[in-house]
C-alpha cells in the first residue's frame, strides 16, 4: 500500500492528463525510516506544458501537490516535458543522498 504515491498519481493524472507519467518513490535512497513516502521522482509529459517554461511547469505541479508538500512529502525531483520534447533518455538518474547523518 502506497497512499502518498497513489494520491500524487491521482492528482497529477486528474490535473494534467499526462501522455507519460512515472512517479517513483525514492525514499529508500535517503536517510528515512523503512517504507517512508517522503522523496519522489516525477516524470510528467503533458500537453498542458506546451509553451510553458520549466519554472511555470514546476509551479503548476507544486500547486496541485501543495497538500502533500506541506505534509508527508519532503522532496520532489520534477522532470516535466511537452510531448514533442519527450524521449526516454531525457530523465537523468537520481544521485545518492549525501545528507541525513546516515540514520
Amino acid at each position: 500500500m502506497n497512499p502518498v504515491q497513489d494520491t500524487i498519481e491521482h492528482a497529477l493524472r486528474t490535473e494534467f492528463s499526462p501522455v507519460v507519467m512515472q512517479v517513483v518513490n525514492e525514499s529508500h535512497m535517503h536517510s528515512v525510516p523503512p517504507n517512508s513516502e517522503t522523496h519522489f521522482k516525477v516524470t510528467l509529459v503533458s500537453e498542458a506544458f506546451v509553451g510553458k517554461r520549466q519554472v511555470q511547469r514546476h509551479q503548476a505541479v507544486y500547486a496541485v501537490l501543495q497538500e502533500q508538500m506541506a505534509g508527508p512529502v519532503h522532496a520532489l525531483a520534477l522532470h516535466t516535458f511537452a510531448p514533442d520534447e519527450w524521449s526516454d533518455t531525457a530523465v537523468p538518474e537520481s544521485p545518492n543522498c549525501l545528507g541525513g547523518g546516515g540514520k
